[in-house]
């Protein structure tokens, strides 16, 4: 429900009426909505390239045929930071144009793009003869925009009672591949030896298995419906109402399809009419305008208090997400694990394979319960537990840094440290943040906001890969004291400015954000629109009670309660 004082009567009435017909969130609304669950796990896979693309380098830097292959780019720390996080500096600007790119061509059309892009940057890296920054860049580009894009698509096309589930499908496929790319590494890194003569194919074949899902990617996306929203509001009505239906699996005259259709179209005229009155040379639905609606559509995101908070909430929260020290650990996992007395490479190795086991196993609950749980409370426990994660971690190499190997249970205690943080960033702040970005927005700016929040995320993911490496060389424990204080400030962030989502439609975030309804003339409009939908009529046809039924309305119920209040008052 929103929050008191933020919805009109009418909004807590259309609310209250499609949580009745929906039924409750949780393991069981997923059974409930298998088609609509399918396709976001198919989508997903592209969360699997990204996470698949993030950890298989932190094991090839440590190959000795890598190593010669690349020279200085390895053994020198400032190169090694470079090469590794020259690909988040081409996902940021992939996440810069995949809003346009999304918004025009679809979602789903967007999403084949940026899969051949990848497909391109993998096989341009997988055989240059020396480091290419630009087949790096080329592949980040490509996950990087698929970062922002399938949990746009996926949150689009999710019925509300498990649209945290299904945008958290994301952060799932993103630690399956980084679990494979870990055991991956550890099984080639044997090709030819663990020595001196390892053969190229050791860190070669982990680079060209990326293809495989991308091209399954490409070619099953082909088959997968558009967005019914961006149907909708590209004038596609017929086809958003139809393809709403089959993903819900219920007849098009169905009362929820009916209640979800209304609220979507609705949402999208009340947008358009807007544009239309601030902006009408750009109304007239031509190719140019459309391009010249999307700069605006960008702007917006910076003109009002409500549009500046979802702004400050979504790349914040991704600020925090990336120093928590996430990617420091999964990028450089192996080197840290050395640094933490583990003796050769192929047990940093193995210690390493175990990270991505404990973040794949982690992120299950969070797919089932973060819609009946909320964001907040599990993405304020996840900052607890991470930090203080961080510093016992900070005390035990201050304390046995010099002397691993007569304190051998000491290393294998911060090893166990590290993995439990894992543990804690795979429940909350991996899939939570994404949900969050994914689903504040409304229509016509949710694929640049959601940009936003993901060039927040990538921008970041570049500066911690580029600095740990030195970190770790020169602040040595200071490194986990200071993604520890960060760590304890995000939790402050999410307790104090952060509002619980779950359980509101994507329309419904207006509400809660305090967008709808800023000026008389935007509330005007919208119960216009709502009239004219006919959404009004079909909130005050139904009882709250059993769907269809014939009982008192909500809004009955609210007018009675306030009667007898004043019969109260009046005594």
């Amino acid at each position: 429900m929103a929050p008191a004082g933020t919805a009109s009567q009418f909004d807590q009435a259309a609310l209250q009426r499609r949580q009745a017909l929906q039924g409750s969130a949780g393991p069981a609304a997923l059974i409930r909505n298998a088609k609509v669950f399918g396709i976001a796990c198919f989508a997903c896979l592209g969360g699997l390239l990204y996470g698949y693309n993030q950890g298989v380098f932190s094991g090839v830097l440590t190959m000795p045929a890598f190593g010669d292959h690349m020279g200085d780019y390895v053994s020198n720390q400032t190169k090694k930071g470079w090469l590794t996080s020259i690909l988040e500096l081409g996902a940021w600007f992939g996440t810069l144009y995949s809003g346009f790119l999304a918004e025009i061509i679809s979602r789903k059309y967007a999403i084949l793009v940026n899969t051949g892009i990848f497909i391109i940057g993998v096989v341009i890296q997988s055989t240059a003869i020396t480091s290419s920054g630009a087949s790096s860049i080329l592949a980040g580009m490509g996950v990087g925009s698929l970062s922002m894009i399938v949990p746009m698509y996926n949150a689009e096309c999710a019925p509300p009672e498990v649209r945290g589930a299904l945008v958290g499908l994301q952060q799932l496929a993103i630690t399956t591949g980084i679990m494979i790319s870990f055991w991956i590494d550890y099984g080639t890194n044997f090709i030819g030896g663990t020595g001196v003569g390892q053969k190229d194919a050791a860190w070669l074949v982990p680079l060209c298995l990326q293809l495989v899902p991308a091209v399954f990617l490409g070619a099953g996306m082909m088959f997968m419906p558009f967005s019914p929203r961006w149907l909708e509001h590209h004038g596609r009505s017929a086809e958003a109402r139809k393809t709403l239906a089959s993903l819900r699996g219920l007849p098009q005259e169905h009362e929820l399809i009916e209640l979800e259709y209304m609220e979507i179209r609705a949402q999208s005229l009340f947008e358009k009419r807007t544009v239309a009155e601030h902006f009408p040379q750009l109304a007239d639905g031509s190719a140019m305008s459309t391009i010249k609606l999307q700069f605006v559509a960008c702007a917006s995101l910076f003109k009002s208090k409500p549009m500046l908070r979802r702004v400050a909430l979504a790349t914040i929260t991704m600020f925090f997400q990336q120093w928590t020290g996430i990617n420091a650990i999964l990028y450089y996992a192996p080197q840290i694990f050395k640094n933490l007395g583990l003796s050769s490479n192929t047990i940093s190795l193995l210690a390493t394979g175990v990270v991505g086991i404990v973040m794949w196993v982690a992120t299950f609950p969070a797919v089932a319960y973060v819609d009946k749980l909320g964001r907040k409370p599990i993405l304020i426990a996840g900052a607890l537990g991470m930090a203080t994660c961080h510093i016992i971690v900070a005390v035990i190499v201050a304390k046995d840094q010099h002397s691993w190997l007569s304190h051998g249970a000491a290393g294998w205690a911060a090893v166990a440290m590290v993995w439990l943080f894992v543990f804690h960033f795979g429940y909350s702040w991996g899939p939570c943040a994404w949900i969050v970005i994914a689903e504040i927005w409304p229509i016509s700016q949710r694929p640049y906001g959601i940009a936003l929040g993901a060039s927040s995320n990538w921008m970041n993911n570049f500066i911690v890969g580029q600095v740990t490496p030195d970190m770790i060389e020169h602040l040595t424990y200071g490194t986990y004291i200071f993604f520890g204080l960060l760590t304890f400030m995000g939790a402050a962030f999410i307790y104090f400015f952060f509002p619980e989502t779950k359980g509101l439609s994507l329309e419904e975030m207006d509400i809660l954000f305090g967008s709808v309804g800023i000026a008389a003339a935007d509330a005007e409009r919208m119960r216009e629109i709502n009239k004219e939908v006919g959404l009004d009529d079909m909130v005050q046809r139904g009882s709250v009670g059993a769907p269809g039924g014939n009982g008192p309305t909500f809004l009955d119920e609210k007018h009675a309660g306030v009667e007898h209040k004043d019969a109260e008052d009046s005594e």
